[in-house]
């Protein structure tokens, strides 16, 4: 048997549905546009909506720098329970709510604005991560106690969109893996009466909107309609790196892996420190590579080091 070429490389973004897991899309999309190599970019909640940006085909090796983005989410919070699982499925109902009834915006305000920069984060005890090879969710479900990790992680800001009675709701700009369901249940703990995440909406992932997003019903119109190519973005509009221009005939040395010597670069584009990723391109824009940079934008005419750049991941 021939095997057919995955025929579309690019990445594809989809208004997830609430009540889905990010598999249950990918699988879907394998049966909607008949390809086997697809892959999401980063997991969102089955109890979640918004963006999960696509991968397929070759760009499936892009993902671990798409899902490396800064998030974008709509919170919405209620006060006065608590929640095992930080959102409405592990709420119990037959507790009494807490009163709230002294919280005020002021309250709400201050206690948002502490939370902004960077914390350190519980995980929750109902999630994927794994801690002794097991997953989280499941040693809780199995009433087993650990230690649950804790992760570095980056608010750049809370916004408070309305807040009405037992409910409020925020926008949340944050950095990757951050849970918005520990931070509602930590925002509840500050403001003494408790709270969960009752709804979630991701709306950024860096530079990616779910304005641009479609559902899956939509998506599979548009291959009736013969309109899915132009559904589809390339990685070059998705991330903003540094870029190296590579001269045309050392593309396919970039592609074999080969050292980056000054020979080979043509142009340079924004300037970058040791140590930032770079879009290795060539001269009409496609991403050949993405490297760590080994010496700055601005030292590599008078360097004499012959490590420019350090592999990431070739896209070939």
């Amino acid at each position: 048997m021939v095997k057919r070429p995955d025929q579309h490389n690019a990445i594809l973004l989809v208004d997830k549905e609430i009540g889905m897991t990010s598999h249950d899309v990918v699988a879907k999309l394998r049966r909607i546009i008949n390809q086997k190599k697809i892959g999401h970019t980063g997991t969102l909640d089955k109890a979640a909506s918004g963006l999960l940006a696509i991968c397929l085909g070759k760009l499936t090796k892009t993902a671990q720098f798409i899902s490396d983005c800064d998030k974008e989410y709509i919170a919405e919070i209620k006060i006065g329970r608590i929640s095992k699982t930080y959102d409405a499925e592990g709420v119990d109902f037959e507790i009494a709510e807490k009163d709230y009834s002294t919280i005020t915006l002021e309250n709400i305000n201050d206690v948002l604005a502490s939370f902004v920069g960077e914390i350190v984060q519980q995980v929750p005890a109902y999630s994927a991560v794994h801690v002794d090879g097991q997953r989280l969710y499941k040693l809780a479900n199995k009433g087993v106690e650990v230690e649950l990790p804790k992760r570095n992680i980056s608010i750049y800001s809370i916004e408070l969109i309305d807040y009405n009675e037992n409910t409020f709701n925020i926008k949340v700009a944050c950095s990757k893996g951050t849970y918005i369901r520990s931070l509602a249940h930590d925002i509840g703990q500050q403001l003494g009466c408790g709270a969960y995440l009752s709804n979630l909406r991701r709306t950024l992932v860096g530079n990616l909107s779910v304005e641009k997003a479609l559902k899956l019903s939509d998506i599979e119109n548009s291959i009736s309609d013969d309109t899915f190519n132009e559904l589809l973005i390339q990685f070059k509009e998705v991330v903003s790196y540094a870029t190296c221009v590579i001269n045309d005939e050392y593309v396919e040395s970039v592609y074999n892996g080969k050292e980056i010597i000054k020979e080979y670069i043509e142009n340079i584009y924004d300037s970058y420190e040791s140590g930032d990723k770079v879009a290795i391109k060539d001269g009409i824009g496609n991403v050949l590579a993405v490297c760590k940079a080994e010496v700055a934008s601005n030292l590599i005419d008078t360097t004499n080091d012959q490590k420019l750049f350090s592999y990431i991941r070739v896209l070939n």
